[in-house]
């Protein structure tokens, strides 16, 4: 696989619809990481999911009822969470936001088709 370049502009990378009133930017990757930029309408929702990536997220704006196993938080703008690998999670978003997420290793998925 190959990387991304090493600089990339948040107003040149093309947004991709990813559901209803939900879109990302893939930011920047290799075949060991990954940043992915995901932007949430209100009642926008995460569907829960697993993965067999290590993913970390930082709370750029908004509010989040963001669901991690068992465990039901409401995040803000500020806040990050971790989310192990192959562990349920999704969310729903209270007031519109941002989340920047990170994975590790990067998401074969999202590459499919570019």
């Amino acid at each position: 696989m190959q990387a991304s370049k090493e600089f990339l502009f948040g107003d040149q990378i093309e947004w991709e619809e990813v559901g209803p009133g939900l879109r990302r930017q893939i930011m920047g990757y290799d075949d060991k990481i990954m940043l992915v930029k995901v932007d949430f309408k209100v009642g926008a929702v995460g569907q829960l999911h697993e993965h067999h990536h290590s993913q970390v997220t930082y709370v750029e704006s908004g509010e989040f009822e963001m669901t991690i196993g068992d465990e039901v938080k409401i995040i803000k703008g500020g806040d990050s969470y971790y989310i192990p690998p192959h562990v349920m999670h999704g969310c729903v978003c209270k007031k519109e936001g941002v989340l920047i997420d990170v994975f590790s290793p990067h998401r074969e998925d999202f590459m499919e088709g570019r």
